[in-house]
């Protein structure tokens, strides 16, 4: 899929005009507003005299020798150095708010307050200001508490369902929490602009790290409150469907997602085990979740026969939903063979600098994301206000991009 240049008209951007102060770091404020200038809003990240904790998070690094964590979450986006603990930095900070339609923060709960930059005083000049505040457990009794992805995954009962019953919990192998608390910020951020589009007053969007991850628990979670009992870890088995989980073959791992009888006929008759539809421990899906462990036996006994390359294409073409689990190499090369575009190059065409990431996974017909400028360097557009954006906005760039 071919990407739009930066030479379109930011007429088609659906975000174009809006302008993002962004003090947040890490992970899951930078993807926010990262997503919100992709699709044309004006972020300028507003960072400390250290910089962005994850420009210090390396290996690995690309090939200009940038830490590939940080590159992830900043494209699109200004940095300017403003140090809050100075009359000078306080009086940068202000003066970008002011011209800001949106402020994103993660600091501590109270920090910026301190400054004179939370809402309440912000807002009470500007009503129509959207301030997005980040925390890790809310601004009540969890203020305190550190807001690390891997303390929420393990608090917040993510790792306690997660690996098998023989290992210790396990965390995901991505920041996952903060990803869907990116997310979820992204989204209160854009109904917030959509109630000022009416209404003409902002509003203050929170969003806490532990409540994002509690509610994305969904059937676990609701299993729980309804029940009283917490699941435990099952490996890859389902709760609630089998045959769902992994599956042994000849040379390695493949996932099998039955979810109905069909497919389990489905399935049975591609492997050759027709008899199994009429044994009265698998005739259906609750007797199969109950007959598990023997019907994985049978079940990997004939996978193991053959290839997971073979069983994935066979099984796929009976219908039955599977695949073999892929490294993210792999998974890639996937995206890609199926026209997806998971991946972007492009050139900054003011510094040159190339850059190769994973796409906006939003796909807009009529306003796509575009990328336009590579992950910045700590203070690379110190000056910068929104007024001198909207200035350089005025005279397009050539820009190479394709989608990969």
């Amino acid at each position: 899929m071919a990407s739009p240049s930066s030479s379109e008209s930011p007429l088609s951007q659906p975000l174009a005009g809006i302008r993002i102060a962004d003090f947040s770091r890490v992970l899951a404020g930078p993807l926010c507003t990262m997503m919100l200038a992709d699709f044309g809003a004006e972020v300028i990240k507003i960072e400390s005299p250290a910089g962005d904790d994850t420009r210090a998070w390396v290996p690995p690094v690309d090939h200009h020798g940038r830490g590939t964590y940080f590159a992830s979450v900043n494209r699109n986006k200004r940095s300017v150095v403003v140090d809050l603990n100075t009359d000078a930095g306080l009086a940068d900070a202000r003066e970008l708010t002011a011209e800001c339609d949106v402020v994103v923060e993660n600091f501590r709960p109270g920090v910026m307050a301190k400054f004179g930059l939370d809402y309440q005083t912000l807002s009470a000049g500007r009503p129509e200001l959207v301030y997005c505040s980040i925390s890790g457990f809310g601004t009540g009794a969890g203020s305190a508490l550190p807001g690390y992805d891997l303390l929420v995954q393990a608090l917040g009962g993510l790792m306690s369902i997660t690996g098998s019953p023989e290992t210790e919990p396990t965390k995901a192998g991505v920041a996952l929490v903060d990803v869907l608390t990116g997310q979820n910020a992204l989204a209160g951020i854009l109904m917030a602009l959509r109630v000022r589009d009416t209404t003409g007053h902002g509003q203050e969007v929170h969003v806490n790290l532990l409540s994002s991850l509690l509610a994305a628990l969904v059937n676990q979670g609701t299993a729980t409150l309804a029940t009283g009992h917490s699941p435990a870890r099952m490996g890859n088995a389902h709760p609630s469907i089998a045959p769902y989980e992994t599956f042994r073959t000849r040379d390695g791992l493949l996932a099998i997602a039955v979810g109905n009888n069909r497919q389990f006929g489905a399935l049975t008759e591609a492997l050759g085990l027709n008899i199994l539809t009429e044994d009265p421990r698998f005739r259906t899906n609750e007797l199969r979740v109950a007959s598990r462990v023997p019907l994985k036996r049978i079940l990997e006994q004939a996978l193991e026969t053959d290839s997971a390359a073979h069983w994935e294409a066979k099984l796929l073409e009976a219908g039955v939903p599977a695949g073999k689990v892929n490294d993210i190499g792999e998974a890639l090369a996937l995206g890609h063979s199926l026209g997806l575009g998971p991946s972007v190059h492009f050139t900054d065409p003011i510094t040159g600098r190339s850059s190769v990431q994973l796409a906006n996974p939003i796909r807009l017909s009529a306003s796509p994301a575009t990328y336009r400028q590579a992950p910045p360097t700590l203070g690379e557009h110190q000056g910068s206000t929104f007024a001198s954006i909207s200035r350089t906005r005025e005279v397009p760039h050539e820009q190479h991009q394709r989608s990969d």
